[in-house]
Parts: structure tokens; sequence; C-alpha cells
């Protein structure tokens, strides 16, 4: 049996305020096409099919254009939620989905496999939809859940004693953050910022392979345990991950070989190191004009309007951040003590400049303008 694994689409993401509709479009229908291509048995979609609990409408126009594809290629689909899904929502017509098209996002089948079969005998995949521990834990009361890794221990666990009854091959779809994820992997937003629950890979014991799904880079925990991240760059830290899916082949006996498919990148991701003019003039920068950009400007001080410069040159600019390289030496005086220490205007003025710009006086062509300031003031108060 061949298998494709994919996840965590994320249908109605943007990217830096950009819809990313049309881009995911293309690399679904790619996708579609390497299914068919490859003559592959069954799809696995592994959560986070939508990025938001209320997706728009187009974004259930997509999914719906999408499956019928993949169906259309004589593939059967297993879809599982993730927690950017909502379960309701996703699965609320799975029992009138076409045959062949297996959404499961209710935890009380958790155990109770979709079996297809092939020239070997049946295949028992067990889908597990993201299991948050505290909306949970009511339906296995004895079980005490209390952590990710419990929640999905104990959902492994109806697994393996369900396999122990039937035998056979089998592949289990899960979505969370195991240990042993490397940590430029492409880390979910929720785990970035701090809500990390780590499910020990001993947990996914038993079945011949395990799709998993929540990391949106490409991951092997081991031989038969991986991720195959998201199908489109969501953010410039996986700007230079690659993206596509698991081609995984059961013959048998078992897990037969894996093979990456590359999905194409419709716009590169480059982040973009320099002074603000070094990033509007120079020419090492040129093969990076269509890209999406994240432009990192290191003059010591903020500059005007640098979003709209950007834009000039590379217009699929994203964001602009101020880096400056290094800090000024710190003399040691404060703020008060250098305004006491003024002779005159213009010194009061470059001790104002100094203090909100990190030590940065005036610059002569700022020390001309505020001199000429000042004589233009003096005279008139003169003339008064």
């Amino acid at each position: 049996m061949r298998i494709l694994h994919t996840s965590d689409w994320h249908i109605g993401r943007s990217f830096h305020g950009h819809s990313t509709l049309d881009a995911l479009r293309g690399v679904l229908e790619r996708l579609a096409d390497q299914v068919r291509e490859n003559d592959v048995d069954v799809v696995i979609v592994a959560g986070d099919v939508f990025d938001s609990a209320a997706p728009a409408a187009a974004c259930y126009s997509l999914l719906t254009d999408t499956l019928a594809a993949l169906s259309a290629s004589g593939a059967q689909i297993i879809v599982t939620s993730g927690n950017h899904d909502s379960a309701a929502r996703l699965g609320f017509q799975a029992a009138l989905l076409r045959d062949g098209i297996h959404v499961v996002t209710d935890p009380l089948t958790v155990g109770i496999p979709i079996t297809i079969a092939d020239a070997h005998g049946p295949v028992h995949f067990y889908g597990i939809p993201f299991l948050e521990p505290a909306l949970v834990r009511h339906l296995w009361p004895d079980a005490g859940l209390r952590s990710q890794h419990a929640t999905i221990a104990h959902a492994m666990g109806l697994v393996r004693a369900d396999l122990e009854a039937r035998g056979g091959r089998s592949v289990a779809i899960a979505h969370c953050f195991a240990a042993g994820v490397e940590a430029t992997a492409g880390v979910e937003r929720e785990i970035r910022q701090g809500s990390l629950d780590v499910v020990a890979l001993s947990a996914f014991d038993g079945p011949d392979y395990v799709a998993l799904g929540h990391i949106h880079g490409r991951q092997q925990l081991s031989d038969r345990v991986r991720y195959a991240g998201a199908p489109l760059h969501y953010s410039f830290g996986e700007g230079d991950k690659p993206r596509g899916s698991w081609l995984v082949d059961l013959d048998a006996d078992g897990l037969s070989s894996v093979t990456w498919l590359d999905l194409p990148v419709p716009r590169s991701l480059k982040t973009l190191r320099g002074t603000l003019d070094e990033l509007l003039t120079d020419e090492r920068f040129t093969d990076s004009e269509q890209a999406w950009v994240c432009a990192q400007y290191t003059d010591a001080t903020p500059q005007l309007d640098p979003m709209r410069r950007l834009q000039a040159r590379y217009p699929f600019c994203a964001t602009v951040m101020h880096t400056p390289e290094g800090r000024r030496a710190d003399d040691g005086l404060t703020y008060s003590r250098r305004v006491r220490a003024a002779r005159s205007d213009a010194e009061l003025v470059d001790a104002f400049l100094i203090h909100v710009r990190e030590g940065e006086g005036a610059s002569e062509h700022e020390a001309r303008i505020v001199r000429d300031v000042i004589d233009e003031r003096s005279l008139a108060e003169a003339r008064a």
C-alpha cells in the first residue's frame, strides 16, 4: 500500500496581512497531481486543515476542491482535526461525504480504525483528533489526563489494545508536539508562546507508521515516526525549510520505505540584513527583489518611512525590523548630567539626541540645521 502523509494546510492563514489562498490552491493542486502520478492509495491529512475555528467561505471551497481532486485520483483520504480546527465544523458532514473520504474529529472514535485492504490484507488507520486534556478528560475519568503526553499515551493505549485483537498492519495519525523535534523545525505559534506540552516518543510504539502533524517543518523522529510539515511557508523562520510530503510504502510485513516528495514554493522567503541604503541599492540583494522579504536594517537610528522605500525595490517586502548592530559605549553620563554640562543651545539639542538615539548625537548635516535654526531664532529675538 502506498500512502501520502501531509498535514497543517492551515487554509485561511494570512502571511503578514497577505492572503495565502491562491498560493495554497496552486500547491495543493500539485499535491493532487503527485497523488495521481505516484499511484497513491491513501492520503493522510494529519490535522490543522483550517487555520481557524470559523473559516471564511472561500476556505471551505478550497478544501472541497482539493478533496474532490484527491478522490478523483483514486485515493482514499483520511483527515483528522488539529488544534486550529473546529472539530464540529470540520466533521459536521463527515457522514455525508462520498465513499473514500474519512474525517475523524470525534474523540470517542479513538481506537476504532478505518480499515483499507490491499493485496496483502487489511491496513488499520487509527485517527486521533487533537485532544485537549481539559476538554476530553471527562470522557475517560479514570485515566487522569492532565497533560498532552498522558492524553496521547492513553489514546495510543486504546489503539494498541484494538490492534492486538485485530492483528495486521497499522498506521496511527496524531496532532501534537513530540519529543525530539528540532527547535528550528517551524514550531507552531502556541508552542513558541510558551504552551509546550511534549509527548514522549515511546507513546507511539506499536503501529508500522505514525503520521504526525503540528510542526511546520519536515521532521524524522524515527524511521516510523515523522512530521510532514506545512505545504506553505507561514513564517520567515521557516524560509529555508523544504515543503512537501512523505510517500510511505507498506509491504506484507509492514513499513517498507519512506521517501520525500517536494512541493513547489510559490514565492521564496528572504531575510535581508544591512543598512537601509545598502538594502535599497546593493546589487547583492538583486535576486531577492521578487521574494517575500523580511528587511532588517542596521542603521544606528530609525529611518524615515522604511517600508514604503523598501517596497519600491521589493514589492513583496512583508516586514521591516530595525536591528542596529551593537551599541555605542556607555560614557557613564546620565541625561541630566549632559544637560547641565551643555554650554549652548546646540549642545543641549545634541545631549537630547544622544539620550534618545542610544548614544548617537547630531550628524554634521543635522548639526548645521540646528545651528541655522538657533541663529534664525537669535536674529528674530534681536530684531524684537
